[in-house]
């Protein structure tokens, strides 16, 4: 499993809008691209997705801008991750139910790649953007 660009930058772009939040205003997309040394071009493909989900809520004009839509506590990076990269499976056949491998009931290895599965799940799914921020997360 590779994290790619987008889902990495979507990650960057949430901690951003939370460090820098205010209850009253937005934060406007090229301040973001510049603190965090993302194109434009970029972020308008990505801010986007993150509004279509309901993650951030942007409003355009005159102090416009973008802002999470919940506290930095309520964010779990499993979200942001699937939603940018789409399933985390580690290998095709988990990666979606439909999908079945004709050899899945005799494969010895499936249980291997069910349980690491589910540890990235639950890994990503156990920190949020606030432990982040806090620096809560230890090597």
């Amino acid at each position: 499993m590779m994290i790619s660009t987008r889902g990495r930058y979507a990650l960057r772009v949430m901690l951003d809008l939370a460090q820098h939040k205010d209850e009253s205003e937005y934060i406007p997309m090229k301040e973001v691209a510049a603190r965090q040394d993302i194109s434009l071009k970029y972020l308008e493909k990505i801010l986007p997705l993150l509004v279509k989900e309901k993650l951030v809520e942007g409003v355009h004009g005159k102090g416009g801008g973008y802002r999470l839509t919940r506290r930095p506590d309520e964010y779990v990076v499993g979200e942001i991750i699937r939603l940018t990269e789409g399933n985390l499976a580690p290998v095709s056949c988990l990666e979606c139910e439909e999908v079945t491998c004709e050899r899945k009931d005799d494969c010895l290895t499936i249980p291997m790649w069910t349980k690491l599965d589910t540890m990235i799940n639950d890994f990503f799914d156990s920190i949020t953007l606030d432990d982040l921020l806090n620096k809560k997360v230890k090597v």
